[in-house]
């Protein structure tokens, strides 16, 4: 017989947070997050998307023993703004047994129907600059510090419970030339810099990336405000996510471009790939979590986008020409020859137009799910 339990104290919620830990230790490609990190977004003290969200954590037991988890939580910005009746779910992870998924889900739809809504999508994080997605292809590619890694069975099992896919993200591996870009993208990059009266902006130290963040989050918004996933990023939740990611943000690896008054237009943010180091530290920064992933920042060989924005007048005016130039020259100089994106919406194309420069191939694919009420 399968229990479902809401996790409330600090000791269900580390249960709840380890429970992946356990499900994951065999399986090579998890990339684990940090113990500490996954608290925090728990916490309605830490994390500012509690002001505009409720959520409920449970776990699935049988005879005692853990068997899988799951988070619901109403966006009431997304609900009460954007008008879109969804209750979201996420963190959601399973044995392999349709029937524990089903009584996790039912709690889904249970605390929808109270709240009025008509139907449950996911899994999703509490906003768009969370995690999102499950993994449909690409089951033994290595997972991301910025993804949800499953195994096979998941999606089949909600094909099961008869959900259907709603969303769909696509990433690919992109090879990097080496030598430096090419004469043409050269000259392409300068005669658009000289057209439009910009420049690149460069960065010494993390003083400075932090005087530009509200801008670049400013720039996010403008940049995907027309997409159907999008909610916008409060200005609370900014100081969060500063204080989460651009912990992890090495100068050299942020390329901007401002305009003539030195407003940002476009900004690109790429890290070297975290992904060996976390499973080194296996959700912890102490003993040595801190070494690894600090050696990783200086030592190796794959990177990974992780934002890229472009202010939609400057779109298609080949901005992202400068970007890509600089960046080639840093991977270059840094023996990065392979650059991981990450996920973009399907029916983003002129993101995913932005690789065909470039030796890329489509190794994943997610989506989420979604079911009528």
């Amino acid at each position: 017989m399968v229990e479902v339990k809401e996790m409330k104290t600090g000791k269900e919620i580390e249960d709840f947070i380890r429970f992946k830990f356990n499900l994951m230790h065999d399986y090579p490609y998890w990339v684990p997050p940090l113990i500490r990190e996954q608290k925090e977004l728990f916490d309605p003290r830490k994390n500012p998307a509690y002001q505009q969200a409720d959520a409920w954590l449970f776990m699935a037991y049988r005879d005692g023993r853990p068997v899988g988890r799951i988070a619901v939580i109403i966006n009431r910005l997304e609900v009460e703004d954007q008008k879109k009746s969804k209750i979201r779910f996420g963190w959601f992870d399973v044995v392999d047994d349709v029937q524990v998924a089903r009584k996790l889900l039912q709690k889904v739809s249970k605390i929808g129907r109270e709240n009025g809504l008509s139907y449950m999508e996911g899994p999703v994080g509490f906003t768009n600059m969370d995690k999102a997605g499950m993994l449909i292809k690409g089951f033994e590619e290595l997972g991301t510090m910025i993804t949800w890694y499953n195994p096979s069975y998941y999606p089949e099992i909600m094909n099961q419970l008869e959900f259907k896919k709603e969303k769909e993200w696509v990433e690919y591996k992109i090879k990097i030339p080496t030598g430096g870009p090419s004469e043409k993208v050269e000259k392409f990059a300068r005669l658009v810099l000289e057209r439009h009266e910009l420049h690149v902006v460069n960065f010494d130290d993390k003083r400075q990336i932090m005087e530009r963040a509200d801008e670049m989050f400013e720039l996010i918004n403008h940049t995907y405000s027309g997409l159907s996933t999008f909610t916008p990023i409060k200005a609370e939740q900014v100081d969060y996510y500063k204080s989460k990611y651009f912990r992890y943000l090495h100068p050299d690896f942020i390329s901007c471009v401002a305009d003539k008054d030195d407003k940002l237009v476009a900004f690109a943010i790429t890290m070297p790939s975290f992904a060996r180091a976390l499973q080194k530290a296996r959700g912890r920064l102490f003993p040595l979590g801190w070494f690894h992933l600090m050696k990783a920042r200086y030592f190796n060989d794959r990177a990974a986008f992780y934002l890229i924005g472009i202010r939609p007048e400057y779109q298609n005016k080949g901005i992202t020409a400068t970007i890509f130039k600089e960046m080639n020259e840093l991977f270059n100089r840094r023996g990065i020859t392979e650059v991981e994106t990450n996920p973009e919406l399907e029916e983003n194309k002129a993101v995913q137009a932005l690789w065909n420069r470039y030796e890329h191939e489509q190794h994943k694919r997610r989506c989420t799910y979604r079911k009528e009420l």
